[in-house]
């Protein structure tokens, strides 16, 4: 992690700040709450004694759904729940201008400060800013309330709760912003109010401009100076350049800086995540009054039909996943603990980049990425349904992500839509529209939308630069080994268009196991076993790995999710297509396949460890290595007979008879000096040893 040293002040970016600088104060605000489930009515409000009784204290990120959601099938609250705090502004604040920032509530906010409204927010995973300065009493306590409501809204998307649950509360922090009178601007649909572009990039030179957003909350001008400066990794100034002006009060004013960089060090991914920062000074009578700090990876994404992405001129491969952020136990209400964790977990496994689905995800993590080097899809969570009265939200939500997020290096494409289909008529057109409202926002960038049918003229398709497509081939539909031909119908009927396979893969429930196992899989039966799942990732990757015209794929998911309204695989609430379980203990079969394929790092792993009581006596064994042919042993006796898989790190032993009882497999290679190991045990029962008898086995022995 070559950036880490620059992880300080990136902290800070989702705010657009840069901590307490000059006159701009900026202070976490997420203790001292507290917080009760409503509904109430407007009498029960009234009613003092009622609602100042049965408060629970707690601490920001909160969701009341973090049990609920998770554990029974429609069985969750969605409604309303209340959270208050009582604080004291100081006396030293008063003139000048307080926001309160908050990172995400769900889903529909209301803010209130001493009774008043102080504003409103419809979407779970956007941020926005309130400006409570004319509602605080300084020098003396003030009550803040906040509501929320994540009851689904047919004017805000999500509509429903259906791909996954949106968890009630104020799941993401919250901070108090302060600011001089005038500043850099804070409510830009909570913006850092710095818009960093980039033209003509290349390893000789590149163009950046950097556009900044000021605003004068007084009634008459005031002359300031504006300073950009462009700082290297170590600190080092680069180029920096000044103007005077005369802020008007009148409406927020756009002014820029335009550098020519020399010999630019670029980002280049995983390889080199080379960060400069980007620092804006406002001035007055030569006092900074304010400073927002902004990251600058200086790249070039350009993706051509059929021949591949590239960064910086540059082939760079786009080996992907996606990632849900709620975890098991905590819901949405995530630290940065648990965003670290997800991400060390995506950079173990080898992936260069990361599709966040299905929507928004927390500023910090995309902050990571651009230090990391992930390439990653920023979307908005319009999927699976339209109700006809969400085009103002779904284009609000699309404008809140690309200005909150525009200065990320690490994003290179704004999804759009995942899954919706009718009204074909109105999907398409209002996919049309975000697409518009995406390149008047951010030309420079891609978008995309993502269909589950696998033709390019569907009604609702080519409406954004890249189509994306889920395919469940051998799970939802035809047959594991379908993508084959499916991929090359495409290849040979749309080779103009930018294709990317952006879900594919197979629930994996860790309790389901066996070894016998077809080419297709009814995801309506309660039977998930993991040993299908790997199969199914081991032979797509394989064929995906072999043509280039899927420009980028995406495995669907490095992390099992909540899907409250459901119950699959004999669970409640859950898909089970990560990579890793649903509380990040264990990772399935598949997770080591795709580290062995994609990571640099040794792998030598024996699949199939939890099928641990075997139906048949004559079976395989299979060995993921990518540091060479493994030598595997059966009870201390060494195995012949090896042969290739898939891909090169695929490596099977056919035909091998094992003893009635307990097995002992293990696997070892040395490898620059180091020896490697891993050992599993297997049981076999001579009496279970027909296939038809394998349910009833499994059910008596407790893997099922």
């Amino acid at each position: 992690m070559k950036n880490y040293a620059l992880f300080l002040w990136i902290a800070l970016l989702m705010l657009g700040i840069s901590g307490t600088i000059g006159a701009r104060e900026v202070a976490s605000f997420n203790d001292g709450w507290e917080f009760k489930k409503g509904p109430f009515s407007k009498e029960a409000l009234q009613a003092v004694q009622k609602w100042n009784s049965d408060w629970q204290e707690v601490s920001i990120p909160h969701t009341w759904n973090a049990d609920d959601m998770q554990k029974q099938a429609s069985a969750f609250y969605e409604g309303v729940g209340y959270y208050r705090k009582k604080f004291t502004f100081p006396e030293n604040m008063e003139g000048k201008r307080i926001f309160l920032r908050f990172e995400g509530v769900g889903s529909y906010a209301e803010v209130y400060i001493n009774g008043y409204l102080a504003g409103t927010h419809k979407g779970a995973y956007s941020a926005f800013a309130c400006e409570i300065s004319s509602q605080v009493k300084f020098g003396k306590e003030n009550e803040i309330i906040v509501k929320a409501d994540n009851s689904s809204r047919p004017d805000v998307i999500p509509t429903n709760h259906i791909l996954f649950g949106v968890y009630g509360g104020i799941y993401r922090p919250v901070w108090l912003v302060v600011t001089e009178t005038c500043s850099i601007i804070a409510n830009d649909c909570a913006s850092p109010g710095v818009y960093i572009t980039q033209k003509n990039v290349s390893k000789k030179s590149a163009e950046v401009t950097v556009k900044v957003k000021v605003d004068n909350a007084t009634l008459a001008p005031v002359p300031l100076e504006l300073e950009n400066a462009i700082y290297d990794r170590n600190g080092k100034l680069v180029k920096k350049h000044s103007q005077n002006f005369e802020l008007t009060p009148q409406g927020v004013q756009n002014y820029s800086s335009h550098f020519r960089l020399n010999n630019p060090h670029l980002w280049q991914g995983r390889e080199d995540p080379y960060l400069y920062k980007v620092v804006s000074r406002l001035m007055q009578n030569g006092r900074v009054i304010d400073e927002v700090i902004q990251p600058l990876g200086i790249r070039k994404y350009e993706i051509v039909a059929g021949k591949g992405f590239f960064l910086n001129g540059k082939k760079y491969p786009m080996l992907g996943v996606t990632r849900h952020q709620d975890w098991w136990g905590l819901g949405s209400a995530l630290t940065n603990k648990e965003h670290d964790f997800d991400l060390e977990q995506i950079m173990d496994i080898g992936a260069t980049t990361v599709r966040f689905a299905h929507y928004q995800q927390s500023d910090y993590i995309y902050s990571r990425c651009d230090t990391l080097g992930l390439v990653i899809w920023a979307e908005i969570p319009f999927v699976n349904r339209v109700s006809g009265q969400e085009w103002d939200n779904a284009h609000q939500q699309m404008r809140e992500l690309i200005r909150q997020s525009f200065n990320h290096p690490s994003i290179y494409v704004w999804g759009i839509h995942n899954e919706v289909y009718h009204p074909h008529g109105y999907t398409a057109a209002l996919t049309q529209s975000i697409h518009d409202l995406c390149k008047l926002e951010d030309p420079d960038r891609y978008t995309v939308a993502v269909n589950g049918y696998g033709h390019a003229d569907h009604p609702v398709n080519q409406n954004a630069d890249i189509q994306g497509m889920n395919r469940y081939f051998g799970w939802y539909e035809r047959k594991i080994q379908d993508i084959k031909p499916w991929i090359e119908k495409m290849e040979k009927e749309y080779p103009w268009q930018r294709l990317m396979l952006t879900e594919y893969g197979a629930d994996a429930n860790i309790e389901h196991q066996t070894e016998i196992l077809g080419d297709a899989l009814n995801w309506t039966s309660p039977f998930y076993p993991e040993t299908f799942q790997t199969k199914t990732h081991e032979y797509q990757w394989s064929i995906i790995a072999q043509h280039p015209y899927i420009i980028a794929s995406y495995l669907w998911n490095m992390f099992d999710f909540a899907v409250p309204t459901s119950k699959r695989g004999s669970v409640d609430a859950r898909n089970m297509k990560g990579m890793m379980t649903f509380d990040r203990r264990i990772k399935k079969d598949s997770y080591f396949w795709y580290k062995a394929n994609w990571s640099k790092e040794p792998v030598l792993y024996l699949t199939q460890r939890r099928n641990a009581v075997r139906e048949k006596k004559e079976t395989s064994i299979t060995v993921y290595s990518n540091i060479g042919t493994p030598k595997v042993y059966l009870n201390g006796k060494e195995l012949t007979g090896v042969r290739k898989g898939y891909t090169d790190v695929h490596y099977i032993f056919d035909k091998v008879v094992l003893d009635d009882g307990k097995n002992i497999l293990k696997a070892s290679l040395l490898h620059q000096g180091k020896e490697y190991t891993d050992e599993i045990e297997w049981n076999y029962n001579g009496e279970c040893n027909r296939e038809a008898d394998f349910l009833e086995h499994k059910k008596e022995h407790g893997s099922w």
